[in-house]
């Protein structure tokens, strides 16, 4: 039965006249639950309530957006028919994160100043856009002209930007044609070269701006349509600053530049200046999550002078590094120094010299690259301390006595490197994080070892000492800043001192038998042989590439006073995880020189 209650001026309201006569548990039990429901209210919800909407949908749209660049292809940027068909010959399924980004800017036609590290697919990204550009204007003006010049650092750099651009253009052949300026041809060659208008010139600025400035004008930059800057902080820092400023008057106005560097500090300001006159370039910073580094576990280990080279002999020996290697050293005498050692011991492997021919550096990368060579030693002269600084004025390096187009620690994209080994630590904190950047590519794992002298070990060994060690604690400390700074550690290297410490001995008889007279010889010997591969046998492997792959240059040089019995470990120095590594020829059998002719001598 139901009957209604109505107050003065109050809306009616039916009740029920069973719950008028609740029991004292039934009301405490509806307060109770009344509590539980105004608790539960009062809790968060797992909604997304709390975010603004506009929060949500920017959320949603970047999730989207990485979805679908991840999802992308090369044929989503309208990319000639022919430049397709060499991308698929190529297997490049998915475009990488700069050329996703920079490839429909310079499509476009906009200027563009990117920061990309080596071995992110940079080159592919201002190559396509140049080539699709080229292939456009040719569709409605023939001319042979000058349409794209490439300027580049190094020779190395040379080589495998020109590389890709015949990949690239391997199916519009007919239509596009590119020459190098880096090989050490005659000017009279070059010149007949350039004379049928190549549409992509690649050069050093140096190279360029010789031909610019000959007299019949053999490099003819008036129709010049695209600028290409490789590497561009390292084009100031190679002193080319006086050719870069010089080809800038031979250009027309208007041109489409596009510079990838791996920094974007203060030191690029002169290069904005005289390329970006017009306007302000398109700045793309790419910064991927396998940046330059990022994948590498960085050890340190601090030690003596001569025990670097004790930890050197005992890592490559038993093995203790698995696969491809560069070491860093100092200098050029450093190089054929640690070769001269390793060989000793019978370790095979192979120098990357800027004294040498650039046909032969070339070849020693590829080879390199091709799985020949397990060991490469290179240097990178002419290095400076940077103090630290972040940003600093613009000074001109100082150049080395080798090869001013040549660089190892960046530029030269080194394939399947597993370690890198700092025997000599570098004297700045950026020449640490390029070398490293040379392991631990696309995705894979690497390692850094660096070997540190501590200042009350430095010049107690002379003849292993080396002016840089001096600075070795104070470069140390800005390493581990800087990587702290990127959330990445520099972790210590431990290793057994008594299992090393008796190997010692047979480190020391290698060590002594490597003399400065031994390191001239080796260097001078080899410089002999490689002119003499490059020059005399170059046009024989041309006509025969199949016979270039006899040509080695990790052969031992021999200078050193030869110990047979040093290439063999004797089973008792090795401890028993070691064992397992090492074959039953490598480690044995040592045997005492002499034998029964020493004995008859003895006992007449």
């Amino acid at each position: 039965m139901k009957r209604k209650l109505q107050g003065e001026g109050e809306p009616v309201i039916e009740a029920s006249a069973e719950g008028s006569t609740k029991t004292p548990l039934e009301k405490k039990k509806k307060k109770k639950k009344m509590k539980m429901k105004m608790r539960n209210e009062a809790k968060p919800r797992p909604t997304t309530e709390e975010t603004s909407p506009q929060d949500e949908k920017q959320t949603t749209k970047n999730k989207r957006r990485a979805v679908e660049e991840d999802k992308a292809t090369f044929a989503e940027f309208g990319l000639d028919a022919r430049l397709l068909q060499a991308v698929g010959e190529l297997k490049l399924v998915r475009p990488t994160l700069v050329q996703r980004r920079a490839i429909p800017m310079a499509l476009d036609g906009r200027d563009v100043l990117c920061r990309a590290k080596t071995g992110s697919g940079k080159t592919a990204a201002y190559v396509l856009p140049v080539l699709a550009g080229i292939l456009k204007r040719k569709s409605v003006d023939g001319d042979a002209v000058v349409s794209a010049l490439i300027l580049v650092p190094t020779r190395e750099l040379a080589d495998q930007v020109f590389k890709t651009v015949e990949r690239f253009a391997a199916y519009c052949a007919k239509d596009v044609q590119a020459i190098k300026l880096t090989d050490k041809l005659s000017d009279a060659v070059q010149r007949s070269l350039l004379s049928t208008s190549p549409d992509v010139v690649i050069s050093t600025p140096a190279r360029a701006w010789h031909h610019v400035k000959a007299g019949n004008s053999a490099l003819d930059l008036s129709s010049l349509s695209y600028l290409v800057l490789d590497e561009a902080d390292l084009l100031l820092s190679y002193g080319y600053d006086k050719d870069l400023e010089s080809l800038s008057w031979s250009m027309p106005k208007g041109i489409q530049t596009i510079m990838m560097s791996a920094t974007l500090t203060a030191e690029m300001d002169p290069l904005k200046n005289i390329f970006y006159k017009s306007g302000v370039p398109t700045l793309l910073d790419v910064e991927e999550a396998d940046g330059e580094g990022a994948g590498v576990t960085q050890l340190v280990t601090r030690c003596s002078e001569d025990d670097k080279f004790l930890l050197a002999y005992v890592i490559f020996k038993l093995r203790l590094v698995k696969g491809k290697c560069i070491i860093f050293v100092a200098d050029v005498d450093r190089c054929y120094r640690l070769k001269l050692f390793l060989e000793q011991f019978g370790i095979r492997s192979c120098i990357l010299n800027p004294e040498l021919p650039v046909n032969s550096r070339l070849h020693v990368v590829d080879e390199f690259n091709r799985n020949v060579y397990d060991i490469i030693i290179a240097s990178d002269d002419g290095e400076a301390l940077d103090g630290g600084q972040k940003q600093r004025p613009f000074k001109k390096r100082k150049v080395s006595r080798g090869d001013r187009e040549f660089g190892v620690s960046r530029g030269i994209d080194f394939k399947n490197v597993a370690a890198v080994v700092n025997f000599d630590l570098p004297t700045s904190a950026s020449s640490y994080t390029h070398r490293i950047g040379r392991t631990a590519r696309a995705g894979k794992a690497g390692m850094a070892l660096s070997f540190v002298v501590p200042k009350e070990l430095y010049r107690k060994h002379m003849p292993t000492t080396v002016a840089t060690a001096e600075k070795d604690e104070a470069v140390l400390a800005r390493i581990v800043k800087q990587q702290a700074s990127k959330g990445k550690e520099v972790k210590p290297y431990s290793f057994m001192a008594e299992q090393v410490d008796a190997f010692r001995y047979r480190m020391n008889d290698g060590l002594r038998a490597v003399t400065k007279v031994a390191v001239r010889e080796a260097r001078t010997r080899e410089l002999r042989q490689e002119l003499l591969k490059s020059e005399k046998l170059k046009r024989y492997f041309e006509e025969n590439p199949r016979e270039m792959k006899h040509v080695r240059h990790d052969g031992e040089l021999r200078t050193a006073r030869h110990q047979a019995h040093l290439r063999n470990v004797p089973d008792y120095l090795l401890p028993k995880e070691g064992r397992r590594t090492l074959t039953e020829a490598q480690v044995g059998p040592v045997r005492f020189r002499g034998g029964a002719q020493r004995r008859r001598r003895r006992w007449g």
